[in-house]
């Protein structure tokens, strides 16, 4: 069985300020799907949440579409949401845990192990790219 690899990621333009998320779903070298979407004044950490949520929820909703697969690895660029979600770092602000909880829910939903990763910023162009496409589309409205 393959593999899914998604690369996230969130923006925030203020911090708080304009937001937005950004995730590429990848099978091998073939994008699945990918999106990036503004998400109203939020900070960098919710949007970084918020790509991540969002991801998880578009492969449980087209799981079948997708295929087999036996591992979810989920890079991204913040060693925060990363270490949170992992376990290794405390989350002390609660709308940040009620975001890991939803991720934590559509892990068990997907039914196969997810594996947060880390990644240098330069290893994770796609998504952010969706990020900024996003906030631009949104300032120039």
């Amino acid at each position: 069985m393959s593999h899914i690899v998604v690369y996230t990621d969130g923006g925030s333009r203020g911090n708080p300020g304009p937001a937005a998320y950004g995730f590429v779903v990848m099978s091998g070298d073939v994008i699945l799907y990918e999106s990036g979407q503004e998400i109203g004044i939020a900070t960098n950490n919710v949007a970084e949440y918020a790509a991540i949520e969002e991801a998880l929820r578009w492969i449980v909703d087209n799981r079948k579409k997708i295929g087999e697969f036996s591992v979810i690895e989920m890079r991204m660029d913040s060693l925060l949401a990363c270490q949170q979600l992992k376990g290794v770092f405390a989350i002390k602000k609660a709308h940040l845990a009620s975001s890991a909880a939803r991720i934590h829910e559509l892990e068990k939903r997907a039914g196969i192990p997810v594996r947060y990763t880390h990644v240098r910023r330069e290893l994770n162009t796609r998504a952010d790219a969706l990020v900024n496409a996003a906030l631009d589309r949104n300032s120039a409205k």
